[in-house]
């Protein structure tokens, strides 16, 4: 193990890597903007979980053998291993409005992926392992210094789970994204399943950072300060779908995801809502051209319990799985699961934060997290979807 050091740049790192918001803050009532009148604002892709429009959501849905009103009742709750939806096509995620209330919302457990140390042994060229970095809490209120950074809520088999994820700028929408990026892990259950349900992204949880004890008696506007947006549809790598299991398997290095989002009420676009949202960089310098790199989540293992955002900076090193498998990024850092998903960021061109990762895996002794370099393939996932939803 290397040994303890200053950050160097870390200080300054996290101040370059500031995700403020570029408008106001959330609306007096706590809920998603609405548009001015006249403005240009998308409108809502459908009720259902695919990229088609409206008049075709029900013939969507029936191709999948999903009853939208029985889907609502709790149909949904059938995790059948014959009937669950597996293929990169079959994603469908109907809203059902109100279910991811407050309390449901604090409850949701962390999709933990750990590894331990015979995971790793032989494995490839890997750089020592970093020392622990421990994570810092970010400065509230979260829309004033993490505006694209939110919580990804689905659930799963073992019940209603939780990671982090980003808003990330959409290159056919400029201006008026409506995409999140995220861990392939906290949408699809890789080779042995299929893709979660009921999944939402919470731009800025908890803004103000409240407690456990407050937040039993905060209203639902402190909670989801923006609202909630569900996934109307998904996109990660086929290595993930393929390769993915409990501690990453073959498809960590691949571990990533892009959701399109939309409000479960109102119109507005999430980039317009937030006021912010980071480009992706699928040409990042190699690893040990990078001074310190930044990862923002929201742990929820122990000893965190998943309220709070944080953070922590580093310089990264590389961890590699397999000699067939690219390379990782790899920090010190004690976040844990819940922090899967949530953005790793550099400082690119005129000083401005760029997403470059995000958080994959994990030992169990939370003392380093790791997250796949983007490259070819995560922006052929990423230029899909974006053209999908083009001028929607």
């Amino acid at each position: 193990m290397r040994p303890v050091r200053p950050l160097l740049a870390a200080t300054g790192l996290l101040a370059a890597l500031t995700l403020t918001a570029t408008a106001c803050g959330p609306d007096g009532d706590g809920a998603a903007a609405r548009p001015a009148a006249g403005s240009s604002a998308p409108s809502p892709a459908g009720s259902g979980g695919s990229a088609e429009r409206p008049a075709d959501l029900a013939d969507a849905l029936e191709k999948h053998g999903v009853d939208p009103d029985r889907w609502r009742k709790g149909e949904w709750k059938n995790w059948d291993q014959d009937t669950w939806l597996r293929g990169a096509k079959d994603f469908v995620n109907p809203v059902i409005e109100g279910l991811w209330k407050p309390g449901r919302m604090t409850s949701a457990e962390d999709p933990a992926r750990t590894m331990s140390a015979g995971d790793l042994a032989g494995q490839g060229v890997s750089d020592p392992e970093p020392a622990p970095v421990r994570a810092r809490p970010e400065k509230v209120p979260y829309h004033e210094h993490a505006a694209p950074v939110g919580k990804v809520f689905f659930d799963s088999p073992e019940g209603s789970m939780v990671c982090s994820g980003t808003v990330v700028q959409d290159p056919e929408n400029p201006g008026r994204s409506n995409l999140v990026w995220t861990a392939g892990h906290c949408v699809h259950a890789g080779a042995e399943g299929g893709w979660y349900r009921n999944i939402v992204f919470v731009p800025s949880y908890n803004d103000q950072g409240r407690s456990a004890a407050e937040m039993a008696k905060a209203q639902p506007r402190e909670i989801a300060p923006y609202g909630t947006y569900w996934a109307d549809w998904a996109a990660t790598s086929g290595e993930w779908l393929s390769g993915g299991g409990p501690t990453g398997g073959a498809g960590a290095p691949y571990d990533y995801a892009v959701l399109h989002v939309k409000p479960e009420s109102g119109t507005k676009s999430l980039e317009e809502t937030v006021g912010n949202a980071l480009a992706v960089d699928f040409d990042a310098p190699e690893i040990t051209r990078i001074a310190g790199m930044g990862a923002w989540g929201y742990p929820a293992g122990a000893p965190y319990d998943g309220l709070l955002m944080h953070t922590c900076a580093d310089r990264p090193g590389r961890l590699s799985l397999g000699p067939a498998t690219p390379t990782m990024y790899r920090i010190g850092c004690t976040m844990t699961g819940g922090s899967s998903g949530g953005g790793w960021f550099v400082e690119g061109e005129g000083g401005k934060a760029v997403l470059v990762s995000n958080t994959s895996i994990g030992p169990v002794t939370a003392g380093w997290l790791a997250g796949p370099r983007l490259g070819r393939d995560a922006q052929a996932v990423f230029t899909t979807m974006s053209e999908k939803f083009a001028d929607r």
